[in-house]
């Protein structure tokens, strides 16, 4: 606490969840009062503290159900998200695996065409050497007029 201008400032945090603690200490205490205030008997008292605790027992109970139905609740839901990734993934993988066969089948039927035309090349360039080597025309008429 700290002393302002204006008075006193009281701060008051509170963390969130952790009610139950504070559920089973107001229990207790509650239960303590009423045994000092209660003008009852011993026996009337006795059955009252064991009427409170079987309701503060099953009132845990009860909290202890919901925590486990939220908790379960969470872990179906990451489990699905979970799932949904995976598949999502496992989706992913199989379109880079088929796009990878269909470049490499590109690939193989270019490599193909470029094998196919370099033998057509080095045909036509054998085709046009062997051509250079028989007497053309001119080279008939040059050997006539040396001899």
């Amino acid at each position: 606490m700290r002393d302002n201008e204006d008075g006193a400032t009281i701060i008051i945090e509170r963390e969130s969840g952790g009610g139950f603690g504070a559920f089973v200490l107001g229990a207790l205490v509650g239960a303590g009062a009423a045994l000092l205030m209660a003008p009852r008997s011993g026996e009337e008292t006795r059955r009252d503290l064991e009427r409170r605790a079987r309701e503060l027992k099953g009132a845990a109970e009860d909290r202890v159900r919901e925590a486990q139905r939220q908790l379960e609740e969470r872990l179906d839901e990451a489990r699905t998200g979970v799932r949904s990734q995976v598949d999502q993934v496992r989706d992913a993988v199989d379109a880079g695996r088929e796009a990878a066969r269909d470049a490499r089948s590109e690939l193989e039927k270019r490599i193909e065409r470029s094998k196919a035309a370099y033998r057509a090349g080095v045909d036509a360039a054998r085709a046009t050497a062997q051509e250079g080597e028989a007497p053309t025309a001119e080279g008939r008429e040059e050997e006539a007029d040396e001899g």
